[in-house]
């Protein structure tokens, strides 16, 4: 479970409430919904498909519990250039990457997020955010898992949190490293 966004928060709301109030900035607006073109790509696919993909194609098939289930990381070559390499959504690879996703990456921790504000959700879902490992257990970026709601009646955060560790370290077995994700299988 993700609990320093709430603690957070809370913090800063009882800061705020001993700052006098000339001090105080103007609330930020709010995000208006995205109506525009689709986000930028900040990385571009080999027009073969990669070993991470297939990875992915594999999970998919033999896990119907899932919503998806997505890569992320630098790809090779690159700088700092956090996007998604692979995954069930193809029109979604190249994306940037949010800061969660790279807080992931960069920090190697897990997040356990049941989305319990995003009522837009449909289907309903259940995300873990963890470190993507190789064979040898080096964390090498991002693999990001979302179980469906209606295929998973009654589990819960250790339960999702379990089954994602199982799936993680099943998959860690295929892959002998970072480079080989962006090879031909």
């Amino acid at each position: 479970m993700n609990i320093t966004r709430p603690v957070t928060r809370m913090a800063a709301a009882l800061l705020l409430a001993f700052v006098p109030l000339s001090l105080h900035a103007e609330p930020p607006s709010p995000k208006p919904a995205s109506t525009g073109p689709a986000q930028k790509k900040n990385w571009t696919p080999p027009s073969h498909k990669i070993l991470a993909q297939v990875l992915s194609d594999r999970t998919m098939e033999a896990h119907p519990e899932l919503l998806s289930v997505t890569f992320h990381g630098v790809p090779p070559g690159m700088d700092k250039v956090y996007t998604m390499f692979a995954g069930s959504f193809p029109e979604r690879i190249g994306n940037p990457d949010d800061p969660d996703d790279i807080d992931v990456i960069t920090k190697g921790i897990t997040i356990v997020d049941p989305r319990w504000h995003r009522t837009k959700d449909n289907p309903k879902k259940f995300v873990v955010m963890m470190p993507l490992r190789d064979k040898n257990k080096e964390n090498i970026g991002l693999v990001v898992y979302a179980f469906r709601l209606d295929k998973n009646p009654g589990k819960g955060e250790r339960e999702f949190f379990a089954e994602a560790l199982d799936l993680r370290d099943a998959l860690s077995e295929q892959i002998p490293s970072y480079a080989a994700l962006f090879a031909a299988p």
